[in-house]
């Protein structure tokens, strides 16, 4: 399959129904954290972009949300031109030009503060990072707490950055502002918003 084939097809059958779908399963995961949203593989991108973050960005992403990539999806010229063509948006400079960053290895990835922390007038101009995630079990597991959990909340999503929980806590002290996360399994998503508490089981 040529490049030109694999940028036009893998989009959404039903792009409508489908973006719904996929947009309403990310705000409920937001809207509790630590929730596994299932996510049927709507999607079928140049690997190696996964189902479920491409799914996530064709519903998310448009020609008005510059979008980074990590240096495994920028080094794909399939990856690039899918996402071109099915979302139209350009491509970031710089990861602090993001509205939205896909990382496919996010044991690799930047400190989070090198993101886009928006403002305090326009918080919601940070960006939001969506993770490849291989599952939510099998990593360090992660206690969350605050706004839309009961009382606590607890995933261990894989191959994290090294010190992520303190890298978060940072990310905590900067509200209103600071990044949200989307963390993209195969089979579904949840998501760590700005306002989540973290830390690890051991503390």
């Amino acid at each position: 399959m040529d490049i030109t084939a694999q940028s036009i097809e893998g989009g959404f059958a039903d792009p409508v129904f489908n973006a719904q779908t996929v947009f309403r399963a990310v705000m409920d995961a937001m809207a509790r954290p630590g929730s596994v949203q299932p996510l049927p593989a709507f999607a079928r991108p140049p690997v190696p972009l996964s189902a479920t973050a491409g799914a996530i960005a064709l519903a998310l992403c448009d020609n008005d949300t510059p979008l980074w990539l990590d240096q495994a999806l920028q080094a794909s010229t399939a990856v690039r031109s899918w996402l071109g063509f099915h979302t139209g948006a350009p491509l970031a400079n710089t990861p602090a030009d993001a509205h939205f960053a896909l990382i496919a290895a996010p044991a690799e990835m930047m400190a989070l503060d090198g993101f886009s922390q928006g403002t305090q007038d326009y918080p919601d101009r940070s960006t939001t990072l969506i993770l490849h995630a291989s599952d939510l079990v099998s990593g360090t597991p992660l206690l969350l707490e605050g706004p839309g959990i009961e009382t606590s909340a607890t995933i261990a999503p894989a191959q994290m950055p090294r010190h992520f929980v303190e890298q978060w806590k940072q990310n905590i002290k900067r509200f209103p502002r600071g990044v949200d996360i989307i963390l993209a399994t195969s089979g579904g998503i949840a998501c760590l918003p700005r306002t989540t508490r973290i830390k690890t089981m051991e503390a």
